[in-house]
């Protein structure tokens, strides 16, 4: 792999990329696999520790075993890789150009524990929309750019790099590809760049759209927060929002605080292959931790995310060494992440089912009562949407954003 690197001077130009991991280094995988040395036992027989050992050790089993990493790569290397310097920072992104001319500018954010990989699927849908029964007038040129410290992009040597930074550094390179009007999407981290961007408001950017967007009221964002019980005046859909953001707070934010505190600490991310597997896995959803990846490992999911998808991120992260570096971007936020936010600009939202939370009509009105363009709750899909649901996901895209073509 061309590897990426914090660069002192200051070059504008794009370079292309190549993907192509030695084959030492995947064998050098599978043996850290092999010998991954196991506790003995475990005190309960669900998730309410965390991944469970049978499940990290089947997985285990098939990452060293069975899963062939050669078979993503194939389907990076299909596609147009660049980097450039952007703050002093090489920046890798994926850029993909509709056949047709007239297409919408669209940069795409992934979050943690996610990288590029969560939009693969969304691509062709999005670039070429006759293709998947869909109006060529819906068409996006597509930017996928890998967060700083993420992927292939390269690792910060000094602080800083927090979302506005990344939101300012995004703008840099939408234009430096020579888009002068463009969208934006994110969730996750991709949804706090996203909507960093949008209070930003750079003349280029036409709207913003987000699958975890932040629209709970100040009250209400500091009340989940403290613990405390619902107001009495919420309704049905705003009382089960504040107990899925209180649940969240309360049980399952505690992987954030770690990286959020002590990034630095967290070395067997860089050292073991099942470590860092578990702790990603354990992210979660809506559904809870480990939440619908471990469905997906099961084979039970119904939707496209595979046992292979999730192994193809894991190894990304594993063969770039990017465990510890995309954990400092939790040590370098200072705002929440489900607040309602001073955006003025157009601002679409899509609701999906499994998120960590659904945000009510209601807050969302509330918060963007002038620009928010589009509302929409689905049936299906949860945190990484774009990943389990690249159809229902790409419909969304092209109704969001169809009135600032």
């Amino acid at each position: 792999m061309t590897e990426g690197a914090e660069r002192a001077g200051s070059d504008d130009t794009i370079r292309p990329f190549h993907v192509d991991v030695p084959e030492a280094e995947l064998t050098e995988l599978r043996r850290r696999i092999d010998g991954t040395r196991w506790p003995e036992r475990e005190t309960v027989t669900d998730d309410s520790q965390g991944v469970r050992l049978a499940t990290m050790q089947e997985l285990a089993r098939y990452w060293a075993t069975g899963y062939d990493w050669r078979k993503c790569e194939g389907k990076l290397k299909a596609l147009p890789h660049f980097l450039t310097e952007i703050d002093g920072l090489d920046i890798h992104f994926i850029h993909v150009r509709s056949q047709h001319e007239d297409a919408l500018p669209l940069i795409v954010t992934h979050g943690w524990p996610g990288s590029i990989i969560e939009q693969l699927k969304i691509i062709e849908p999005l670039t070429n929309p006759t293709a998947h029964g869909a109006s060529a007038a819906d068409a996006f040129h597509l930017v996928i750019p890998s967060l700083p410290g993420h992927g292939f992009s390269a690792k910060p040597a000094t602080t800083g790099w927090d979302p506005p930074r990344i939101a300012r550094a995004w703008v840099v390179l939408m234009k430096r590809l020579g888009y002068t009007r463009f969208v934006a999407q994110g969730g996750d981290w991709g949804a706090a760049v996203t909507q960093a961007m949008g209070v930003q408001a750079a003349p280029e950017l036409l709207g913003i759209h987000s699958n975890m967007p932040g629209t709970a009221p100040a009250e209400i964002n500091k009340a989940v927060q403290r613990g405390d019980p619902p107001p009495p005046d919420l309704s049905a859909e705003e009382r089960r929002a504040y107990e899925q953001l209180s649940n969240f707070f309360a049980k399952h934010v505690a992987y954030a605080q770690i990286m959020g505190t002590r990034p630095q600490i967290l070395y067997g991310l860089a050292d073991s292959p099942a470590d860092l597997a578990a702790f990603m896995l354990d992210h979660g959803d809506g559904t809870g931790q480990p939440g619908l990846v471990e469905k997906a490992l099961e084979g039970h999911l119904q939707s496209a995310l595979t046992r292979d998808d999730i192994l193809d991120n894991i190894t990304l992260y594993w063969l770039t060494n990017t465990g510890v570096s995309t954990a400092r971007l939790y040590w370098e936020n200072e705002a929440d992440f489900f607040d309602a936010k001073p955006i003025s600009i157009p601002f679409a939202i899509s609701v999906f089912p499994d998120e960590l939370y659904q945000a009510p009509r209601s807050w969302a009105e509330r918060a963007y009562p002038h620009n928010l363009i589009h509302y929409n709750k689905l049936d299906r899909g949860g945190h990484f949407a774009a990943w389990e649901q690249p159809d229902l996901f790409a419909a969304e895209m092209r109704a969001a954003f169809r009135p600032l073509r």
